[in-house]
């Protein structure tokens, strides 16, 4: 398989792996109520970075296509964001 592949699966499971990890942080901080809102913004946020941060560090250590691995997991990530906030948004509503 090409090197392309192996690297837009690393990026797929990176980041699905943070974004289990932001969906779980989602979770622990909305039982503190609607006034947590802001800080699970911000913390969500820096997780997202701080990801995004690990690819850019590890990218001379990976024998992997740095930007393939960036873009796929920027995607996924905006996926996930995307699908816990309508989630998130439906339960309100209830």
């Amino acid at each position: 398989m090409s090197i392309v592949v192996f690297s837009v699966l690393a990026g797929l499971i990176w980041g699905g792996l943070v974004g289990l990890a932001n969906m779980l942080v989602t979770r622990k901080m909305m039982r503190g109520g609607a006034n947590m809102l802001t800080a699970m913004s911000l913390v969500r946020t820096f997780v997202d970075v701080a990801a995004l941060a690990a690819v850019y560090f590890t990218r001379d250590l990976l024998p992997l296509r740095f930007e393939v691995v960036l873009i796929t997991t920027a995607v996924v990530l905006s996926l996930v964001t995307i699908v816990v906030s309508f989630r998130l948004s439906a339960s309100l509503k209830k």
